[in-house]
């Protein structure tokens, strides 16, 4: 099972849109797939997919199974959701944790991928989502803030987790080469900071793509034959060939003392970003 992140150093880009729709194009190629919604403010994962989660992570927190704690999206793809119990399990002493640990191990088999949906910003537990995935997507735009956010996040996780590898997603791009996009930034990033960005592609915003996302529905379940259709499912295919490649797997976790077997992989998400246990 593969962890993947999907971030940006600001709201507004899109993040909870192309989260959805990788998670449709994975499912369609025939993976099992886990979104876990990491937004704390604004959980929207299954009003995309025209669900309502009953049950989130606080319900995990207060004893439940986490099988009764998931949420049946669509075929192939689940959804654990977040919310508000994300302040609770900030804050959980060390023996609740490893309860909830021993519950996520169960299902570790359960999927491929998990897709996690962080929240946008530079708070500890964004910081920490993107650190114990195994692949982190960076969505940026054309809006020169979101370059500078960008920018900031990276160097953050540079700075407190030593990350030096990010997939960069232009996202909603109009009237521009995502590729002379993407160059523009790297630029900027590979001048000041020791790092890698790698370019995974370019989603447009064409007439069919604004449609979907201002009725909230994913463009990938629309069967219509779009331009940011094709893109999207580009966009994966690439992902899980950056994945399949990526030897070792990263974990950039354990340089700060989590690299015991229960901090690995979705466990890691339930440990504190301060790094204690």
């Amino acid at each position: 099972m593969k962890l993947i992140s999907v971030t940006s150093g600001k709201g507004g880009v899109g993040k909870t849109t192309v989260t959805c729709n990788l998670a449709m194009s994975l499912a369609a190629a025939g993976h099992r797939v886990l979104i876990f919604d990491g937004d704390i403010g604004m959980a929207n994962v299954d009003i995309f997919f025209g669900v309502r989660a009953k049950k989130n992570i606080k319900d995990l927190l207060n004893g439940e199974s986490i099988h009764d704690c998931m949420t049946k999206l669509v075929k192939n793809v689940d959804l654990l959701a977040g919310g508000s119990g994300l302040h609770e399990l900030m804050s959980i002493n060390a023996f609740e944790r490893r309860e909830v640990v021993q519950q996520i191990q169960s299902i570790h088999l359960n999927y491929d991928y998990v897709i996690i949906d962080t929240a946008p910003g530079l708070h500890d537990y964004v910081l920490h989502l993107n650190a114990v995935a195994d692949q982190c997507v960076l969505l940026i735009t054309q809006d020169p803030s979101s370059f500078a956010d960008a920018y900031a996040l990276i160097k953050t996780l540079n700075a407190k987790y030593k990350m030096t590898d990010f997939q960069v997603v232009c996202n909603l791009v109009k009237d521009e080469n995502g590729a002379a996009l993407f160059s523009r930034f790297a630029d900027v990033v590979e001048k000041f900071l020791t790092l890698r960005l790698s370019y995974l592609g370019t989603i447009n915003e064409d007439a069919l793509l604004k449609k979907a996302q201002q009725m909230q529905r994913l463009i990938m379940r629309q069967g219509m034959n779009s331009e940011a259709q094709k893109q999207i499912h580009q966009i994966s295919v690439k992902l899980i060939d950056s994945l399949d490649t990526q030897t070792p797997a990263r974990q950039t976790v354990s340089a700060r003392g989590l690299n015991s077997e229960e901090n690995k992989g979705l466990g890691g998400i339930f440990f504190p970003a301060s790094g204690h246990a």
